[in-house]
């Protein structure tokens, strides 16, 4: 058994090696914040602020790790922290509520409110949620999951036990049983790119920064575990207001990053039809800007992958849609795949994204360009090069060259219109997408649950402006109720438009009462087909129908009369017409939950398509041994 110091000593950081560069901090200003539009973040700033030199007292109430974590947190763009109190967070929960420029968000549970951290990163560039022991740190666990696939800063902080616990061979409560309450920091390991566990005083300011500034330059999340008698005590390291910092911007080798343009150049150069493919790696890159420059200057046809979908603007002059194989837009995935090149920027090629692994590509035709590599063809390939440099450089050298969209141009066909309806006739999926896509503008936000509203919020033409996310590569059922609960409380000025359906809100759908509490405005379509019809077209089964709710019925009930809120159920295209004209006007000011019921196989072609691809993936027989 080891002593109470070196017990000490080995839980005072376990960090994991990350495979970016390593990056050195200064004084400064930073700006993580991702506009609440469909353009990334800015980079972090460059310019140093004045330092402040204002100290408290040591001794003072206010020199303390509580405090010191509450401005750190505010500095770095986080005004709300969604959290669940536990006896082993309650005094840290004191100080987060006592620091005037943080609003503390209570969640009905951990998992939600890891969703919405989830969402709030993706409006303001960086989220934070507060649970208790182990029983908090893994029920928030799968949200902090999602959030590390989808390169998401996020910064999980836990109350953990009393420092003088450790080493002691003693039982605790709120843990599996052991003497070794290791357990939740070995759970996080796998899915934060930094783990502190804070015990002590002497060391707690520099774990805290280090943390938190690991984060905004990985932008993934971190864990930090803070003892539960530590947050009020007074320190000499915490009586001084925290010095604003920022992280020194990454850099390109030069040299290298010279050949791949070159080289880059030279291969575009001599294609005949040559495309752009935006991927969701731009956002991390922070390439958006860059992508865009790169788009103006060719000429090429710009398509992006489904989970780039809101990094560019689709008013673009040569935006002809997502390309996701077989279930692109019309007419996006032949001009593609005939191209005889494509730059994919920030790619990620997973079975979903691939349609079962049967997109028409040839790595021979393709430079792929990740955050800090570029691969052209099948060589040569350029490591410490930035993906917005290298975009930026190469929109300098390539020659205009637009036939690709000109092809596009002439074989476009503009898509029809949904069957008229018949009056009273039941409403269909297609003809509900055709509303919402009225109802978009640059003051609104959608957000698209994982299922078949993947497919019909791909086919929605984004304003200018109108923000859009969705979890693509982690997919986990149930996200957009806490993420949209989190997106609408980092962007307020944005009425949030969530699609979600009947079998995901079933999962999480405890914090409508948290929206509620927050005074938010979002719009819910919550499509009741009456099962997760994603899952019947992989893979069908009597495990895939629900028990129906009654869902209006049930957020009436959250309601309770305390707050702004309005629920109808529709059933026609007269209906919807009334509800939406409601909720735009005498209800622009409540949480509006619209229960639209439909037929449960009314399904999007595309669903019908992917679904059948992932299946045949997903049974393919093990290899001949």
């Amino acid at each position: 058994m080891l002593s109470l110091t070196e017990q000490k000593n080995k839980n005072r950081v376990i960090s994991k090696p990350s495979s970016s560069p390593s990056m050195d901090f200064k004084v400064g200003a930073i700006d993580t914040c991702k506009p609440l539009n469909n353009v990334v973040a800015n980079l972090p700033a460059q310019n140093a602020v004045t330092i402040q030199t204002s100290t408290v007292p040591f001794n003072s109430p206010d020199s303390t790790l509580g405090r010191h974590l509450a401005r750190r947190l505010v500095q770095i763009g986080v005004t709300d922290v969604f959290s669940v109190p536990g006896d082993f967070n309650l005094t840290l929960l004191d100080h987060l509520v006592s620091e005037p420029e943080l609003n503390l968000v209570g969640c009905c549970n951990e998992l939600n409110a890891g969703y919405a951290a989830d969402g709030y990163a993706r409006a303001r560039g960086v989220g934070a949620c507060v649970v208790t022991f182990t029983v908090g740190g893994l029920s928030v666990l799968n949200a902090i999951a999602g959030a590390y696939s989808e390169n998401l800063p996020l910064i999980c902080i836990v109350g953990g036990p009393n420092s003088n616990d450790y080493g002691t061979n003693r039982i605790l409560h709120h843990t599996i049983g052991l003497q070794d309450f290791s357990q939740e920091l070995r759970c996080f390991q796998t899915v934060t790119c930094y783990q502190a566990v804070v015990n002590n005083l002497e060391d707690a300011h520099e774990l805290i920064d280090t943390a938190v500034s690991t984060a905004l330059k990985e932008s993934k999340p971190v864990y930090i575990s803070i003892g539960c008698n530590l947050p009020g005590i007074p320190h000499p390291t915490f009586s001084r207001e925290p010095v604003p910092f920022a992280l020194s911007p990454r850099l390109s080798n030069m040299m290298g990053l010279e050949a791949a343009v070159e080289a880059a150049a030279e291969f575009l150069n001599k294609a005949v039809k040559p495309v752009l493919v935006g991927g969701p790696k731009m956002r991390v890159a922070k390439a958006s800007d860059a992508f865009v420059e790169l788009s103006d200057a060719c000429g090429y046809a710009v398509a992006v992958m489904p989970s780039a979908k809101g990094l560019f603007p689709e008013h673009h002059s040569h935006f002809i849609g997502t390309y996701w194989g077989a279930v692109s837009t019309a007419f996006c995935a032949e001009i593609v795949e005939s191209a005889d090149a494509y730059l994919f920027a920030g790619p990620i090629f997973n079975d979903y994204s691939s349609v079962g692994y049967s997109l028409l590509l040839k790595k021979e035709k393709a430079i792929i360009v990740q955050p800090d590599r570029v691969t052209i063809g099948n060589g040569p390939a350029f490591g410490c090069v930035l993906m917005r440099d290298f975009l930026a450089a190469l929109a300098k050298r390539l020659k205009h060259n637009p036939t690709a969209f000109e092809n596009y141009h002439r074989i476009y066909v503009p898509e029809g219109h949904p069957l008229k309806c018949e009056p009273k006739e039941a409403l269909r999926v297609n003809v509900l997408f055709q509303h919402i896509q009225n109802m978009l503008s640059g003051d609104s936000a959608v957000i698209a649950e994982t299922g078949d509203s993947w497919f019909n919020c791909q086919k929605l033409k984004l304003p200018q402006g109108c923000g859009y996310e969705f979890q693509m590569q982690y997919g986990s059922i149930g996200w957009s109720v806490g993420a949209t609960l989190g997106y609408a409380q980092a962007a307020p000025e944005k009425r949030v438009i969530a699609c979600i359906g009947d079998g995901s809100f079933q999962v999480t759908a405890q914090d409508i009462s948290t929206m509620l509490r927050c005074g938010q405005r979002t719009i819910i379509f919550l499509i009741n087909n009456g099962g997760y019809t994603i899952e019947v077209e992989i893979h069908d089964g009597p495990y895939n129908v629900i028990k129906n709710w009654n869902y209006t019925g049930l957020v009436d009930a959250i309601h309770n009369g305390d707050g702004k809120c309005w629920t109808t159920k529709v059933r026609c295209e007269e209906e919807l017409v009334e509800a939406i004209e409601t909720a735009n006007g005498a209800k622009k000011d409540c949480l509006c939950l619209i229960e639209v019921i439909v037929h449960k196989d009314d399904t999007s072609k595309e669903l019908l398509e992917w679904g059948s691809r992932v299946s045949a993936a997903n049974s393919r027989p093990p290899n001949p041994q």
